[in-house]
């Protein structure tokens, strides 16, 4: 039911699901995201109306959307009957014309990479999360790292590769990440997030094997290097108006050879440390280099960053022929994640809740940051949009 606005609540638009392979995911992290709006605290503040994007595109209002949200999986064949045929973007559904503040909860392609932020700028209305650039180069993987060697921030070795030239000439493309990498190596699609379509390679047969999965999914691939290392992981609010925040680290540790999208998102097959057992030497390190990447990639609003760590001599040695020594042991920026999970098992709402933060707070903040943001259709930049409650 669409919210009344009569009654003085910012009306606020979550809108969720979305045309890629994350879409189930989404879901969950909306329905996280939905249940703190509806707390009694924000339910005074601001009126929601929930929007869903099936895996065709399509959008729907809040009829359908709080069904999805209620069962917890994507809208079956017989929910999107009413549909059109065609695929896509089709115009705004019922309710969402009078949207005050945006709240996009999706992730991977169409939703994190800079498309809906490009409308909802086009609107001229206010939203959670980064905007077309610091999304766009957030997602690209490539891109990304890019940005971060341009301002000196630590990665592990890596190489670029076209699907191009894996179709065309992949034994050239073995020969030449052979002569750059070692293994094991990573294969990651450039623009997939949640682990979707990445393989560990430990052999020739293995490599060709995850460049041909991942040139299926994207024109553009990454191959890391591997490297023995703890993973770790920081949440970032703020940018713009606000100063950026870091929160305490947390580690994943997993029960499997690598964090896959199966033991990212599987309950009992890996678990978290909050605080991670690290050096306090190391913990601030991480957080200086976490605010560091969004201000190199233009992200802001709410970030999760991603790091290994290689303890002790070996990490130290390891990093210096990489990036700079840090005390303790080896530090490398994995990657940025600009529109973090929510679900119950997401690192990103864990990590606020335990530097102070509780769920409800931090989506009431992450509101009132993007209300704060300049208007595109100010003509003086020093002011800022916001709603009147």
């Amino acid at each position: 039911m669409t919210p009344a606005p009569s009654q003085g609540r910012i009306h606020v638009g979550l809108i969720f699901g979305g045309a890629s392979g994350e879409h189930a995911v989404s879901i969950r992290s909306a329905a996280t995201v939905a249940a703190a709006l509806r707390a009694e605290a924000n339910a005074a503040r601001y009126a929601l109306s929930c929007f869903y994007i099936d895996q065709r595109g399509r959008w729907w209002g809040p009829e359908l959307a709080d069904q999805v949200l209620a069962q917890g999986t994507p809208a079956n064949a017989t929910q999107l009957a009413p549909g059109t045929e065609r695929s896509g973007f089709q115009g705004f559904p019922d309710a969402a014309l009078a949207v005050q503040v945006w709240f996009p909860v999706l992730h991977g392609p169409n939703g994190e990479d800079g498309t809906i932020q490009g409308l909802f700028a086009l609107m001229q209305v206010p939203f959670v999360g980064s905007g077309v650039l610091g999304s766009a180069v957030g997602m690209d993987k490539l891109a990304m790292k890019a940005a971060f060697a341009a301002s000196g921030l630590p990665q592990v070795p890596y190489a670029a590769v076209s699907a191009a030239e894996v179709q065309s000439d992949a034994e050239a493309v073995l020969d030449r990440l052979e002569a750059q990498l070692s293994y094991p190596c990573f294969v990651k699609p450039a623009n997939l997030g949640s682990s979707v379509g990445i393989s560990k390679a430990r052999d020739r047969p293995s490599l060709l094997e995850g460049l041909r999965d991942a040139a299926d999914l994207d024109p553009r691939v990454v191959v890391e290097q591997g490297v023995t290392a703890r993973e770790l992981e920081c949440a970032v609010r703020g940018g713009g108006p606000r100063p950026f925040s870091a929160s305490v680290l947390g580690e994943i540790r997993f029960d499997a050879d690598w964090y896959d999208y199966e033991t990212k998102y599987s309950d009992g097959r890996s678990r978290t440390l909050i605080p991670a057992p690290v050096p306090e030497a190391v913990a601030e390190r991480a957080r200086s280099m976490a605010v560091q990447a969004c201000e190199a990639l233009n992200a802001s609003g709410l970030a999760r960053v991603d790091f290994f760590y290689a303890e002790g001599e070996a990490g130290s040695k390891a990093e210096g022929e990489a990036g700079s020594e840090t005390a303790g042991g080896g530090l490398w920026l994995n990657e940025i994640n600009t529109l973090p999970g929510f679900t119950s098992l997401s690192m990103y709402p864990m990590l606020w809740q335990a530097t102070g933060v509780d769920l409800d707070t931090l989506v009431d903040e992450l509101i009132q940051a993007a209300l704060e943001w300049p208007s595109p259709a100010d003509p003086a930049p020093a002011r800022f949009k916001g709603v009147s409650p």
